[in-house]
């Protein structure tokens, strides 16, 4: 295996210093190495995780696969990533999950560890087979609709109960679904002037508020995707007071954008929860800050050109994300490296139990990490996106940060800011 010298790396923000990778560790001392790399100005970070990327295969090859989609994560500094489970045929049996994650293995750029569906077909109807899923060769470990909500409080609690014993993970897509029937995008000022029909911010509250009495009253482990509403947080805000075992991630887009945008028209900025106003967005950004929300998420979605080139209300909900998370996170939070590397690689790693990731980068720990320039500005062009479907919000967006190099236990997935393989 080639040994690498980081030389003159920031770790975490920190004064230069030399980083020796050898025989996929941190190595102690700064020896010589096969290959030396200048480092001298870039930011050393623990390999970013993401516990929300929709990869699209088996089913929908022409959006995204598993190799594509595994790429898109290398280039922007991702180690391991947790592909959720609206595939085709459905991520709901074990033969799924392990088709899933041995794609990835092939694949070789990132960690993938497939998410098993909660229901049977996403249908919301049935219990899918959990504990075959858990036991099998995946290891699946966290379990989500998503795209669905787990609507059924009987159900949500039957499977909160059984993820128990293995110290599992729902991770739910909130949504009260009679409250959004029809939804176009946000309810409110912009939706009532466009004649779009609106999202309410109830419909994800009401859900998160019953689920968390859920899991509070059977003691299992929640965790909630793509909080996108000040009202969310609140709900959040208390129930960690109470001592829930609960968890939240946002999403970089919300993080950024607003309803605003949905005045062009422009599919694009159509999303699952929509994108919400100035308010919102404020209260995300605070909540991430706190802890209220542990962590960013992609919710990475790539679809074809016919699912989003077309009229608003035919298009497909969603955005891609990997390769602009960090540029996008860095543009709200600024250069607090610590922070960064906790809500996008530790806090992740952490809830998913996912061991070998999201740890500090001192000798003896896997070599799972991203070497970030902080000085670049890069113009987002969807043409030299990785993935295989442009339906990016940023085109023509300068952003901060430049991903120069990504590491995966010490071999080099992104070198120069290019896919090595």
């Amino acid at each position: 295996m080639t040994s690498y010298l980081l030389k003159g790396v920031s770790v975490l923000g920190g004064s230069p210093t030399d980083l020796l990778i050898k025989d996929g560790v941190i190595a102690s001392g700064a020896g010589k190495a096969d290959e030396t790399i200048d480092a001298t100005g870039l930011v050393a970070l623990p390999g970013l995780v993401d516990l929300h990327t929709h990869l699209r295969e088996p089913g929908r090859e022409d959006a995204e696969t598993v190799e594509t989609g595994s790429r898109a994560a290398a280039l922007g500094g991702y180690t391991a990533v947790f592909a959720m489970a609206n595939t085709s045929p459905v991520a709901d049996t074990a033969g799924v999950v392990e088709q899933v994650w041995r794609l990835g293995r092939e694949a070789g750029l990132v960690d993938v560890q497939p998410i098993g569906a909660v229901t049977v077909g996403l249908a919301g109807k049935q219990m899918a087979e959990l504990g075959a899923m858990a036991t099998s060769a995946a290891n699946v470990r966290i379990f989500s609709d998503d795209g669905h909500c787990v609507a059924d409080p009987r159900l949500m609690r039957r499977a909160l109960e059984y993820v128990k014993a293995f110290d599992g993970i729902i991770a739910q897509h909130a949504e009260e679904p009679r409250l959004t029937e029809g939804a176009q995008m946000h309810e409110g000022e912009v939706s009532t002037r466009l004649g779009l029909t609106g999202w309410p911010a109830v419909a994800e509250e009401a859900i998160i508020a019953r689920d968390v009495l859920l899991a509070e009253h059977v003691g299992s482990r929640l965790h909630v995707c793509h909080v996108s509403t000040a009202g969310s947080v609140e709900v959040l805000r208390q129930a960690k007071a109470r001592g829930v075992r609960v968890t939240a991630e946002v999403t970089p887009h919300h993080l950024l954008l607003t309803d605003e945008l949905a005045a062009s028209y422009d599919p694009v900025y159509k999303v699952n929860p929509p994108l919400r106003t100035a308010k919102d967005v404020e209260a995300l950004r605070q909540a991430l800050i706190e802890g209220v929300i542990d962590i960013v998420a992609t919710d990475h979605a790539p679809h074809a050109v016919e699912d989003k080139e077309c009229e608003w209300a035919y298009a497909r909900p969603g955005m891609v994300g990997l390769e602009t998370a960090l540029p996008v996170v860095l543009s709200v939070l600024g250069e607090q490296w610590e922070l960064i590397a906790e809500r996008m690689s530790r806090a992740p790693a952490r809830i998913a139990g996912l061991t070998g990731h999201g740890t500090d980068l001192s000798p003896g720990s896997p070599a799972n990490l991203t070497l970030v320039d902080p000085a670049a500005r890069r113009v987002v062009d969807p043409a030299e996106l990785a993935s295989r479907s442009r339906n990016t919000p940023y085109a023509g967006t300068t952003l901060p940060g430049r991903i120069v190099a990504t590491f995966l236990r010490g071999e080099p997935t992104v070198l120069d800011g290019k896919a090595v393989k």
